[in-house]
């Protein structure tokens, strides 16, 4: 099982792909919106926000999130490191349950070429 540690360092990992990326996928990246991610198997919550193309983990807090961020995602910690590390394709794991992405539509219209 992955760990606290190990999932931000994850998240970091991912923030710097992201602004590393171009066309398309840096496009989608560079909403300006909050975001959370709940770790399921630590029960832990990172929240932050998604701008200029990087995600900035401001807290991590116990539980589920508090509150409702424009963009959520929940996933166990081994899927998280999975995904970024390339070895699980993030919309066959959607497509799966297991990764959950809820956001407005036209957020997900614009975060469908990260998929």
């Amino acid at each position: 099982m992955a760990t606290i540690q190990e999932c931000r360092a994850a998240l970091d990992r991912l923030s710097d792909n992201l602004a590393g990326a171009d066309g398309d996928v840096r496009g989608a990246a560079a909403l300006d919106r909050s975001l959370s991610c709940h770790i399921t198997d630590l029960d832990v919550t990172f929240t932050g926000r998604l701008e200029g193309g990087r995600i900035r983990v401001d807290a991590l807090t116990p539980g589920p999130p508090r509150s409702k961020a424009e963009i959520r995602l929940a996933m166990s910690g081994d899927d998280l490191l999975a995904l970024v590390d390339g070895q699980l394709k993030f919309a066959k794991a959607w497509a799966s349950g297991r990764v959950r992405l809820e956001a407005g539509f036209r957020d997900l219209l614009r975060l469908k070429s990260l998929l």
